[in-house]
């Protein structure tokens, strides 16, 4: 889970995959950004909510990235007033 919320950080970000002259430009992981460790926070909180014990335990990684950039926007709005439309977030900031 705080994998993931790095991840899905990363996406709301930075994370664009774009095209010119019909081919993608992040052809590799050089062209395309990631959150580095530097980048992420030193503490990641994450509460699992029980659920049914006697069922077996599975992954619950990638649950944690889809709210994320919605959760981000939605700070940014509560701060800012400004809506954020599309991602990555980065371009729509104004500083």
């Amino acid at each position: 889970m705080e994998g993931a919320c790095v991840m899905g950080t990363g996406i709301a970000t930075t994370g664009e995959i774009s095209f010119k002259a019909g081919r993608v430009e992040q052809d590799n992981f050089h062209a395309y950004e990631l959150p580095r460790m530097t980048v992420a926070p030193r503490e990641i909180r994450v509460h699992v909510i029980p659920g049914d014990f006697n069922m077996p335990l599975g992954g619950v990684g990638e649950p944690g990235v889809p709210p994320v950039a919605p959760a981000i926007c939605n700070a940014i709005f509560a701060a800012t007033s400004t809506r954020i439309r599309r991602l990555p977030i980065r371009d729509q900031l104004k500083v």
